[in-house]
Protein backbone atom coordinates (compact mmCIF):
# COMPACT_ATOMS: atom_id res chain seq x y z
CA UNK A 1 0.00 0.00 0.00
CA UNK A 2 1.32 3.36 -0.84
CA UNK A 3 1.72 6.69 0.71
CA UNK A 4 -1.66 7.86 -0.64
CA UNK A 5 -3.56 4.47 0.08
CA UNK A 6 -2.53 4.94 3.88
CA UNK A 7 -3.12 8.23 5.03
CA UNK A 8 -2.88 7.92 8.65
CA UNK A 9 -0.84 4.93 8.66
CA UNK A 10 1.68 7.41 10.29
CA UNK A 11 1.37 10.84 11.41
CA UNK A 12 4.96 11.10 12.02
CA UNK A 13 4.71 15.00 12.76
CA UNK A 14 1.91 14.72 15.43
CA UNK A 15 3.89 11.71 17.23
CA UNK A 16 6.66 14.32 17.13
CA UNK A 17 4.82 16.95 18.69
CA UNK A 18 3.42 14.99 20.93
CA UNK A 19 6.84 13.97 22.51
CA UNK A 20 7.85 17.63 22.30
CA UNK A 21 4.64 18.19 24.16
CA UNK A 22 5.44 15.82 27.07
CA UNK A 23 9.05 17.18 27.21
CA UNK A 24 7.71 20.45 27.78
CA UNK A 25 5.43 18.82 30.83
CA UNK A 26 8.60 17.60 32.67
CA UNK A 27 10.14 21.03 32.51
CA UNK A 28 10.43 23.03 35.58
CA UNK A 29 11.08 26.04 33.91
CA UNK A 30 8.75 28.40 31.77
CA UNK A 31 11.01 28.90 29.56
CA UNK A 32 12.05 25.64 28.63
CA UNK A 33 8.90 24.45 28.70
CA UNK A 34 7.35 26.84 26.46
CA UNK A 35 10.20 26.52 24.10
CA UNK A 36 9.71 22.53 23.96
CA UNK A 37 5.61 23.60 23.10
CA UNK A 38 6.93 26.21 20.24
CA UNK A 39 8.76 23.70 18.79
CA UNK A 40 5.83 20.99 19.22
CA UNK A 41 3.21 23.88 17.03
CA UNK A 42 6.44 24.71 14.77
CA UNK A 43 6.05 20.19 14.06
CA UNK A 44 2.08 20.55 13.42
CA UNK A 45 2.62 23.02 11.09
CA UNK A 46 4.88 21.79 9.01
CA UNK A 47 3.54 20.89 5.41
CA UNK A 48 5.61 18.14 5.22
CA UNK A 49 6.26 14.94 6.72
CA UNK A 50 9.04 15.71 9.20
CA UNK A 51 11.42 12.47 8.18
CA UNK A 52 11.53 14.02 5.08
CA UNK A 53 13.83 17.07 6.47
CA UNK A 54 16.49 14.76 7.53
CA UNK A 55 19.77 15.28 4.97
CA UNK A 56 21.85 12.09 4.06
CA UNK A 57 24.44 12.71 6.86
CA UNK A 58 21.58 11.18 8.87
CA UNK A 59 21.13 15.52 10.91
CA UNK A 60 17.96 17.57 9.99
CA UNK A 61 17.59 20.92 8.36
CA UNK A 62 16.63 23.51 10.36
CA UNK A 63 13.33 24.37 11.19
CA UNK A 64 11.79 27.84 12.70
CA UNK A 65 11.44 27.64 16.36
CA UNK A 66 13.04 24.26 16.34
CA UNK A 67 15.98 24.33 18.41
CA UNK A 68 18.96 21.63 19.54
CA UNK A 69 17.41 19.96 22.44
CA UNK A 70 14.07 19.42 20.19
CA UNK A 71 16.27 18.30 17.28
CA UNK A 72 17.82 15.25 19.18
CA UNK A 73 14.51 14.23 20.37
CA UNK A 74 13.60 14.16 16.99
CA UNK A 75 16.22 12.00 15.46
CA UNK A 76 15.46 9.72 18.46
CA UNK A 77 11.72 9.26 17.47
CA UNK A 78 12.89 8.77 13.85
CA UNK A 79 15.54 6.49 14.49
CA UNK A 80 13.94 4.04 17.08
CA UNK A 81 9.85 5.78 17.27
CA UNK A 82 10.40 6.69 20.94
CA UNK A 83 12.57 9.44 22.55
CA UNK A 84 14.48 7.97 25.82
CA UNK A 85 15.17 11.71 26.40
CA UNK A 86 11.69 12.15 26.97
CA UNK A 87 10.52 9.26 28.87
CA UNK A 88 13.88 10.00 31.01
CA UNK A 89 12.55 13.39 31.82
CA UNK A 90 8.99 12.76 32.30
CA UNK A 91 10.04 9.90 34.96
CA UNK A 92 12.37 12.18 37.20
CA UNK A 93 9.72 15.32 36.85
CA UNK A 94 7.22 12.70 38.72
CA UNK A 95 4.69 14.18 36.38
CA UNK A 96 3.78 10.77 34.80
CA UNK A 97 0.17 10.84 35.39
CA UNK A 98 -0.75 14.21 34.01
CA UNK A 99 1.82 13.40 31.17
CA UNK A 100 -0.38 9.94 30.56
CA UNK A 101 -3.90 12.00 31.08
CA UNK A 102 -2.86 14.05 27.77
CA UNK A 103 -2.01 11.50 25.96
CA UNK A 104 -5.99 11.25 25.76
CA UNK A 105 -6.26 14.45 25.02
CA UNK A 106 -4.40 14.88 21.85
CA UNK A 107 -5.67 11.43 20.17
CA UNK A 108 -6.92 12.07 16.44
CA UNK A 109 -5.36 15.33 16.07
CA UNK A 110 -4.33 15.85 12.39
CA UNK A 111 -0.86 17.69 11.81
CA UNK A 112 -0.70 20.23 8.69
CA UNK A 113 0.93 17.05 6.69
CA UNK A 114 -1.49 14.96 7.50
CA UNK A 115 -4.55 17.36 6.39
CA UNK A 116 -2.88 18.28 2.78
CA UNK A 117 -2.25 14.10 2.17
CA UNK A 118 -6.02 13.77 3.12
CA UNK A 119 -7.13 16.41 0.92
CA UNK A 120 -4.82 14.99 -2.03
CA UNK A 121 -5.66 11.69 -1.89
CA UNK A 122 -7.57 10.95 -4.90
CA UNK A 123 -8.70 7.21 -2.81
CA UNK A 124 -10.71 8.93 -0.28
CA UNK A 125 -14.03 10.08 -0.24
CA UNK A 126 -15.93 12.63 1.13
CA UNK A 127 -16.09 16.26 -0.06
CA UNK A 128 -13.54 17.46 -2.65
CA UNK A 129 -12.14 21.58 -0.76
CA UNK A 130 -13.25 22.92 -4.13
CA UNK A 131 -16.67 21.66 -4.03
CA UNK A 132 -17.22 23.77 -0.54
CA UNK A 133 -19.31 26.97 -1.35
CA UNK A 134 -19.23 28.49 2.09
CA UNK A 135 -18.16 28.59 5.59
CA UNK A 136 -21.05 28.96 8.53
CA UNK A 137 -18.48 29.52 11.44
CA UNK A 138 -16.63 32.57 11.80
CA UNK A 139 -15.92 35.73 13.89
CA UNK A 140 -15.87 39.76 13.25
CA UNK A 141 -14.99 42.70 16.04
CA UNK A 142 -18.37 42.32 16.98
CA UNK A 143 -16.94 39.82 19.26
CA UNK A 144 -14.05 38.48 19.83
CA UNK A 145 -12.73 38.77 16.09
CA UNK A 146 -9.72 40.74 14.44
CA UNK A 147 -11.48 41.69 11.67
CA UNK A 148 -14.76 43.56 10.29
CA UNK A 149 -17.66 41.65 8.76
CA UNK A 150 -16.43 42.70 5.30
CA UNK A 151 -12.77 41.70 6.04
CA UNK A 152 -14.07 38.11 6.41
CA UNK A 153 -16.70 38.54 3.61
CA UNK A 154 -14.19 39.29 1.31
CA UNK A 155 -11.55 36.78 2.33
CA UNK A 156 -14.30 34.17 1.83
CA UNK A 157 -14.66 35.68 -1.68
CA UNK A 158 -11.41 35.25 -2.34
CA UNK A 159 -11.61 31.57 -1.43
CA UNK A 160 -14.03 31.05 -3.76
CA UNK A 161 -16.62 30.86 -1.59
CA UNK A 162 -20.28 31.92 -2.99
CA UNK A 163 -21.68 32.77 0.79
CA UNK A 164 -20.76 32.81 4.40
CA UNK A 165 -22.68 33.31 7.93
CA UNK A 166 -20.92 35.73 10.81
CA UNK A 167 -21.30 33.86 13.77
CA UNK A 168 -20.35 36.44 16.41
CA UNK A 169 -20.82 34.85 20.21
CA UNK A 170 -24.21 35.77 21.79
CA UNK A 171 -24.67 37.75 24.99
CA UNK A 172 -24.46 34.96 27.46
CA UNK A 173 -20.93 34.87 26.55
CA UNK A 174 -19.60 37.89 28.50
CA UNK A 175 -16.16 36.41 28.15
CA UNK A 176 -15.99 36.51 24.35
CA UNK A 177 -17.48 39.65 24.01
CA UNK A 178 -20.71 38.41 23.40
CA UNK A 179 -22.58 40.95 21.07
CA UNK A 180 -25.75 42.41 22.88
CA UNK A 181 -29.24 42.10 20.43
CA UNK A 182 -28.60 46.43 19.56
CA UNK A 183 -25.20 45.64 18.08
CA UNK A 184 -26.67 42.48 16.74
CA UNK A 185 -29.11 44.61 15.20
CA UNK A 186 -26.62 47.20 14.00
CA UNK A 187 -24.48 44.37 12.53
CA UNK A 188 -27.79 42.97 10.67
CA UNK A 189 -27.93 46.75 8.97
CA UNK A 190 -24.53 46.20 8.49
CA UNK A 191 -24.40 42.46 6.55
CA UNK A 192 -28.23 44.12 4.62
CA UNK A 193 -25.97 47.16 3.43
CA UNK A 194 -23.10 44.46 1.91
CA UNK A 195 -25.31 41.96 0.29
CA UNK A 196 -27.10 44.48 -1.47
CA UNK A 197 -23.88 45.91 -2.43
CA UNK A 198 -22.78 42.07 -3.76
CA UNK A 199 -25.82 42.37 -6.16
CA UNK A 200 -26.25 38.40 -5.41
CA UNK A 201 -22.74 37.64 -6.17
CA UNK A 202 -21.84 37.18 -2.36
CA UNK A 203 -24.06 36.38 0.35
CA UNK A 204 -24.01 36.78 3.96
CA UNK A 205 -26.07 34.76 6.62
CA UNK A 206 -26.93 36.45 9.32
CA UNK A 207 -25.84 34.06 12.15
CA UNK A 208 -24.91 33.85 15.68
CA UNK A 209 -23.11 31.39 17.61
CA UNK A 210 -25.39 30.67 20.38
CA UNK A 211 -23.77 29.56 24.07
CA UNK A 212 -25.25 26.65 24.73
CA UNK A 213 -26.08 26.15 28.63
CA UNK A 214 -25.62 23.11 30.83
CA UNK A 215 -29.99 22.36 30.38
CA UNK A 216 -29.23 22.29 26.83
CA UNK A 217 -30.97 25.21 25.62
CA UNK A 218 -29.15 28.21 23.96
CA UNK A 219 -28.81 31.57 26.08
CA UNK A 220 -30.90 33.26 23.98
CA UNK A 221 -35.06 33.84 23.68
CA UNK A 222 -37.19 32.43 20.91
CA UNK A 223 -37.72 35.68 19.89
CA UNK A 224 -34.66 36.45 19.33
CA UNK A 225 -33.73 32.97 17.45
CA UNK A 226 -36.07 34.32 15.13
CA UNK A 227 -34.27 37.72 14.10
CA UNK A 228 -30.94 34.96 12.34
CA UNK A 229 -30.43 32.86 9.17
CA UNK A 230 -28.04 30.37 10.80
CA UNK A 231 -28.02 29.68 14.82
CA UNK A 232 -24.46 27.68 15.87
CA UNK A 233 -25.05 26.23 18.98
CA UNK A 234 -21.95 25.23 20.71
CA UNK A 235 -20.90 23.80 24.60
CA UNK A 236 -17.97 26.37 26.07
CA UNK A 237 -18.86 25.24 29.46
CA UNK A 238 -18.84 22.02 31.72
CA UNK A 239 -16.59 20.74 29.05
CA UNK A 240 -13.81 18.73 31.61
CA UNK A 241 -16.48 16.59 33.47
CA UNK A 242 -16.49 12.95 33.49
CA UNK A 243 -20.71 12.98 33.82
CA UNK A 244 -22.72 11.62 30.90
CA UNK A 245 -23.76 14.76 29.24
CA UNK A 246 -26.18 13.09 26.79
CA UNK A 247 -29.74 14.61 28.21
CA UNK A 248 -28.12 18.10 27.16
CA UNK A 249 -26.56 17.53 24.15
CA UNK A 250 -29.56 16.00 22.84
CA UNK A 251 -31.97 18.32 23.98
CA UNK A 252 -29.45 20.98 22.08
CA UNK A 253 -30.06 19.09 18.55
CA UNK A 254 -33.87 19.38 19.25
CA UNK A 255 -34.54 22.86 19.93
CA UNK A 256 -36.41 24.70 17.25
CA UNK A 257 -34.26 27.61 16.04
CA UNK A 258 -31.22 25.36 16.12
CA UNK A 259 -29.36 24.87 12.85
CA UNK A 260 -25.32 23.42 13.79
CA UNK A 261 -24.18 21.97 16.66
CA UNK A 262 -20.87 23.66 16.80
CA UNK A 263 -17.42 21.98 18.22
CA UNK A 264 -19.28 19.38 19.68
CA UNK A 265 -17.27 17.74 22.05
CA UNK A 266 -16.02 21.17 23.04
CA UNK A 267 -12.42 19.42 23.18
CA UNK A 268 -9.13 20.88 22.94
CA UNK A 269 -5.85 19.67 22.14
CA UNK A 270 -3.30 18.59 24.66
CA UNK A 271 -5.34 20.55 27.44
CA UNK A 272 -9.16 19.55 27.88
CA UNK A 273 -11.61 15.78 26.41
CA UNK A 274 -14.86 17.47 26.05
CA UNK A 275 -18.58 16.75 26.66
CA UNK A 276 -18.60 12.69 27.53
CA UNK A 277 -21.79 11.68 25.59
CA UNK A 278 -23.48 8.89 24.05
CA UNK A 279 -22.40 10.64 20.40
CA UNK A 280 -24.34 8.03 18.59
CA UNK A 281 -27.86 8.74 20.11
CA UNK A 282 -27.16 12.31 19.96
CA UNK A 283 -26.73 11.56 15.91
CA UNK A 284 -29.17 9.93 15.40
CA UNK A 285 -31.61 13.33 17.52
CA UNK A 286 -29.53 15.35 14.88
CA UNK A 287 -30.30 13.47 11.88
CA UNK A 288 -34.32 13.43 12.77
CA UNK A 289 -34.21 17.09 13.32
CA UNK A 290 -31.86 18.16 10.40
CA UNK A 291 -29.45 20.01 12.78
CA UNK A 292 -26.22 19.63 11.30
CA UNK A 293 -22.77 18.50 12.90
CA UNK A 294 -19.98 20.84 12.66
CA UNK A 295 -16.28 19.49 11.95
CA UNK A 296 -14.55 22.58 13.49
CA UNK A 297 -11.24 22.76 11.73
CA UNK A 298 -9.52 24.95 14.28
CA UNK A 299 -6.20 22.92 14.92
CA UNK A 300 -6.55 22.59 18.48
CA UNK A 301 -10.62 21.64 17.95
CA UNK A 302 -10.79 19.53 15.40
CA UNK A 303 -13.95 18.57 16.67
CA UNK A 304 -15.71 16.17 15.65
CA UNK A 305 -12.91 14.46 14.42
CA UNK A 306 -13.66 11.62 11.63
CA UNK A 307 -13.17 8.83 14.16
CA UNK A 308 -16.12 10.25 15.84
CA UNK A 309 -18.03 11.55 11.98
CA UNK A 310 -18.31 7.82 10.94
CA UNK A 311 -20.90 7.86 13.38
CA UNK A 312 -22.64 10.90 12.39
CA UNK A 313 -22.67 9.32 8.72
CA UNK A 314 -24.23 6.04 9.84
CA UNK A 315 -26.77 8.02 11.54
CA UNK A 316 -27.83 10.13 7.99
CA UNK A 317 -26.75 13.42 9.48
CA UNK A 318 -26.01 16.36 7.99
CA UNK A 319 -22.67 18.24 8.46
CA UNK A 320 -21.11 21.24 7.96
CA UNK A 321 -17.33 21.97 7.48
CA UNK A 322 -16.49 25.51 9.01
CA UNK A 323 -13.18 27.55 10.22
CA UNK A 324 -14.44 29.14 13.38
CA UNK A 325 -12.36 31.66 12.22
CA UNK A 326 -11.38 35.02 14.20
CA UNK A 327 -9.91 36.79 11.21
CA UNK A 328 -9.46 36.15 8.07
CA UNK A 329 -5.88 34.70 7.87
CA UNK A 330 -7.83 31.71 9.47
CA UNK A 331 -10.05 31.06 6.91
CA UNK A 332 -8.33 28.26 5.97
CA UNK A 333 -8.92 26.58 8.86
CA UNK A 334 -11.88 24.99 7.14
CA UNK A 335 -9.05 22.62 4.86
CA UNK A 336 -8.81 20.77 8.59
CA UNK A 337 -12.54 20.07 8.77
CA UNK A 338 -12.48 18.62 4.76
CA UNK A 339 -9.57 16.77 5.69
CA UNK A 340 -11.28 15.04 8.63
CA UNK A 341 -14.87 14.23 6.29
CA UNK A 342 -12.80 12.61 3.82
CA UNK A 343 -11.48 10.39 6.22
CA UNK A 344 -15.15 9.91 7.23
CA UNK A 345 -15.94 9.59 3.80
CA UNK A 346 -19.09 12.13 4.55
CA UNK A 347 -21.37 12.05 1.34
CA UNK A 348 -20.94 15.53 0.02
CA UNK A 349 -24.50 15.73 -0.48
CA UNK A 350 -24.63 15.86 3.07
CA UNK A 351 -22.53 18.69 3.82
CA UNK A 352 -24.88 21.44 3.83
CA UNK A 353 -21.05 23.75 2.67
CA UNK A 354 -21.95 21.93 -0.78
CA UNK A 355 -25.17 23.44 -1.45
CA UNK A 356 -25.92 26.31 -3.10
CA UNK A 357 -27.57 29.34 -1.25
CA UNK A 358 -30.91 28.59 -2.33
CA UNK A 359 -30.78 25.06 -0.93
CA UNK A 360 -29.15 26.43 2.26
CA UNK A 361 -32.14 28.64 2.84
CA UNK A 362 -34.49 26.86 2.53
CA UNK A 363 -33.22 24.32 4.88
CA UNK A 364 -32.62 27.39 7.20
CA UNK A 365 -36.14 28.24 6.99
CA UNK A 366 -37.26 24.53 7.89
CA UNK A 367 -35.64 24.86 11.51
Amino acid sequence: MDDEEAPLARDSNSLVAAALRDMAAAQDSAQKAWGYKRAAAAVLDLEVPIESLRQSDGSMRKVAHIGPSSTRIILEILDHGRSAIVEAAVAASGRESDVATRHDYRQHFLSRAEVLRALRNPRLGGPRLDQCRGDFHMHSTWSDGADSVAAMAEGCRARGHAYCAITDHSYGLAIARGVSMADLARQHDEIQALNLAAAGHFHIFKGIEANLRADGLVDMTPEELARLDIVVASPHSALRKADDQTERMVRAVTQPGVHILGHPRGRMYGSRPGVTADWPQVFAAAARSEVAIEIDGDPSRQDVDHTLAVYAVAAGCLFTLDSDAHGVDQLAYAETAVAHARLAWVPPDRVVNTWPVEQVRAWAERR
